[in-house]
């Protein structure tokens, strides 16, 4: 009879947490949702997370506030949202190495990227190796043979450890055979500030990043990373023009902390997808170079694993490491 009773009542209580599950995720959401962006304000994931925030909003009504948490190359935002209720209203919008491949580079992390309820890559993009306006390079080659005839005497900025602009240059610097000085920085906006400032001499980031300073003459590109050319700068050569196979694209996502229910993160990717097709976001960001994506989170899963792919090699053999 005890028994009886005790099952009774257990699968009772396991139907009526269903049933509020269930509800909690029919009416989600029903406040203000938190989207935190890893790294300063003013770089190519603020700019997105605020987008994609807009868009979340005028789908579902309630406001959506971005929390900028820098440091440590965007692992303590990550790792903060990472251990949040995984309830939907606390989401992070972070590139790829912070969701991707974070655990192949900081021996110390504490969560595993791929562990995250993915929601959307908000949008792929070409990664451009800009330089300091003075610097006696106007091209890849010609930055090659300087580097070549001054080893070390020339520095790199990046967004930070492990970031787009690391990975890139050292991959650069591997194929060519060169030594360039790193100078990571906590996010893209600091690290432009100084590349204008002639503290450090390139910088490999997205259009967005940099093409403001180039049409006034404070910045000047030497490559692109796309494997074509890119229509706003269609005289720039791509890297694997001088250097055969070299190419370099990121994208900047949407996830939610482990166990997020499916239908949630579902949710939102369909919000985000339907705001990021109309023709007002995607002009929004032509001039940059940005293709808006809107991904399922099926397909963010398959982005993961195929940029960990890419970039495992060139992390193996930089010796990458944030200890």
């Amino acid at each position: 009879m005890t028994r009886a009773v005790f099952a009774l009542s257990f699968g009772t209580l396991a139907l009526l947490t269903l049933t509020v599950g269930a509800q909690d995720q029919s009416t989600y959401p029903s406040r203000a949702i938190t989207v935190v962006v890893p790294f300063p304000a003013g770089g190519a994931a603020d700019l997105l997370a605020r987008m994609a925030g807009e868009e979340v909003k005028a789908s579902f009504g309630q406001a959506v506030v971005v929390e900028n948490r820098p440091g440590a190359s965007g692992i303590t935002g990550t790792e903060f949202v990472s251990r949040a209720e995984p309830d939907g209203y606390t989401l992070v919008n972070a590139p790829m190495f912070n969701l991707s491949i974070s655990d192949l580079i900081a021996r110390n992390s504490k969560f595993d990227p791929r562990t995250m309820e993915p929601i959307s890559v908000l949008a792929v993009y070409p990664t451009v190796l800009y330089a300091r306006a003075n610097l006696p390079a106007n091209t890849l080659p010609e930055m090659i043979a300087y580097a070549k005839a001054n080893p070390n005497k020339l520095s790199y900025a990046s967004q930070g450890l492990g970031q787009i602009g690391h990975l890139t240059v050292e991959d650069l610097k591997r194929r060519a055979d060169i030594e360039i000085l790193h100078v990571p920085y906590r996010g893209s906006a600091p690290a432009v500030t100084d590349l204008v400032s002639g503290q450090v001499d390139l910088l490999a980031d997205s259009v967005a990043a940099g093409i403001e300073y180039v049409k006034a003459g404070k910045l000047k590109v030497l490559a692109v990373g796309s494997k074509e050319r890119l229509k706003v700068f269609p005289d720039i050569a791509a890297f694997g023009e001088t250097l055969p196979g070299a190419f370099s694209e990121t994208w900047m996502a949407v996830a939610a902390p482990p166990g997020t229910p499916k239908p949630i993160a579902a949710k939102i990717s369909s919000a985000i997808a339907r705001g990021f097709a109309k023709s007002e976001a995607k002009a929004r960001v032509a001039q940059l170079q940005l293709d808006l994506f809107g991904s399922t989170p099926e397909q963010m899963a398959g982005i993961v694993q195929t940029t960990r792919e890419r970039w495992q090699p060139v992390i193996t053999a930089a010796k990458i490491v944030i200890e």
